[in-house]
């Protein structure tokens, strides 16, 4: 892999902090060492001494004054030390990527935390687009990607997508302009990486099947692009047998993947993180040295801590409960929807996430009546306009997310919206 030819010049130019590096150092230095190098507040005038979190389970999780001191402090870039590697112990067992043990110069698989996913993927996009570069996605498309990418002036490719995500074939096709070759003459503008959220994308709920995702990897090695895998929804998938990812097919190192504890842990504490090729992680982090310096300490060593004492099992036996609360959510969506929407509105079953994506009959445009009429009525409900790379464009469809609502609630709003529709036709 070429990992320049991805790297726009502001990325390229970035260079390790000094400061940082130093403050990297002092964290695993000895106590004995005495420091005069860095810019680091004393910790005896912090206010906040000690801390205990109840878990579920009755447990807690104890910050004691030094580990309180430690939260309150500054830390390294790429995320604290444990939580780092507890991660990379787990992305090895669910992915197993084949990088795991690839040069770091060929791709060798790294990760660093992040401020949630989307400070990841908008340091990931600034990392590799020029005003004018082309990039491949799949509409409708989640609406905070797209106001990521707009105002970097690149070319976003639609490729058509059904019930199981995008259609290879049709991938094909739009890769059909150039030829292979092309991707090492910087003239030519092939696409530089391909965005998708492969599990309950948002909006739609639609998941990518392994056979497509093992197609559109192999397109990205004929055309060398390099593969955002957004997963957000990853833990809530509702088979009993999770999909292959595409980092667990990348033989080549040009997945980078972003994970999120969001919807499994605390959306609210902004925890993620980002695995990919260690050439364009480091990237990543440099970045991140010189905008927010580094992700919440606090936060970090909380969520270490719960996934220490939980141990993977633990973990995973978490994440298995979520999926089978958003499961029933998504039956009870359903049956609203049958109840209700049957002759007035198609929609196909959500095999992951916490979204509905329903299309609405004889009505090529549901944007004015869901803002305003649906909210007189006290339905909330989006349109699906957002989500297209044109947004000013008219859209049928709606997003409904079945995340909060109780089934009686659903109902409730599915009758209504059924009342507005009729009144519409």
């Amino acid at each position: 892999m070429n990992y320049t030819r991805f790297l726009t010049a502001v990325s390229a130019s970035r260079t390790p902090s000094p400061i940082r590096a130093v403050t990297s150092k002092l964290i695993k230095a000895p106590k004995s060492v005495i420091s005069l190098a860095t810019g680091a507040p004393n910790p005896s005038l912090f206010p906040f001494k000690t801390a205990a979190i109840t878990v579920e389970d009755g447990t807690t999780i104890q910050f004691g004054e030094e580990t309180m001191k430690k939260a309150l402090q500054y830390s390294q870039s790429a995320g604290i030390p444990e939580l780092l590697s507890w991660l990379k112990q787990l992305q090895v067992r669910l992915h197993n990527p084949p990088t795991v043990h690839s040069p770091p110069s060929q791709g060798q698989m790294d990760i660093c935390v992040t401020t949630g996913s989307q400070d990841g993927l908008c340091k990931v996009f600034e990392m590799i687009l020029n005003p004018g570069d082309n990039i491949l996605l799949n509409e409708p498309v989640y609406a905070g990607t797209l106001e990521a990418l707009r105002p970097l002036g690149c070319n976003m490719i639609n490729v058509a997508s059904d019930e199981h995500g995008m259609i290879p074939d049709s991938l094909r096709e739009v890769l059909s302009k150039w030829k292979p070759e092309d991707s090492k003459n910087p003239k030519k503008n092939t696409p530089k990486f391909l965005y998708t959220v492969p599990n309950g994308n948002n909006p739609t709920g639609n998941s990518l099947t392994s056979d497509r995702k093992k197609e559109i990897y192999e397109l990205a090695r004929k055309y060398d692009f390099l593969i955002v895998e957004d997963d957000p929804y990853y833990f809530l998938q509702f088979n009993k047998t999770w999909a292959p990812t595409f980092l667990s097919m990348d033989v080549d190192g040009r997945v980078i993947r972003a994970d999120s504890f969001s919807k499994v842990l605390s959306s609210g504490l902004r925890v993620g993180f980002l695995t990919g090729p260690k050439p364009l992680i480091e990237r990543v982090v440099l970045h991140t040295e010189v905008s927010s310096l580094h992700p919440s300490t606090f936060n970090q060593l909380m969520v270490s801590q719960l996934l220490h004492q939980w141990g993977e099992e633990g973990f995973l036996a978490h994440v298995r409960r979520v999926a089978d609360f958003y499961r029933s959510q998504r039956d009870a969506v359903l049956a609203a929807a049958d109840k209700w929407l049957k002759g007035l509105a198609e929609w196909h079953v959500p095999t992951a996430g916490m979204f509905l994506w329903i299309k609405i009959k004889g009505i090529s445009d549901v944007k004015e009546t869901m803002e305003e009429e649906a909210m007189k009525r006290e339905i909330l409900l989006l349109p699906g306009n957002g989500f297209y790379i044109h947004s000013s464009a008219p859209s049928p469809y709606l997003r409904v997310s079945f995340s909060l609502a109780s089934p009686e609630q659903m109902d409730v709003a599915f009758k209504i919206l059924a009342q507005l529709i009729k009144e519409s036709l």
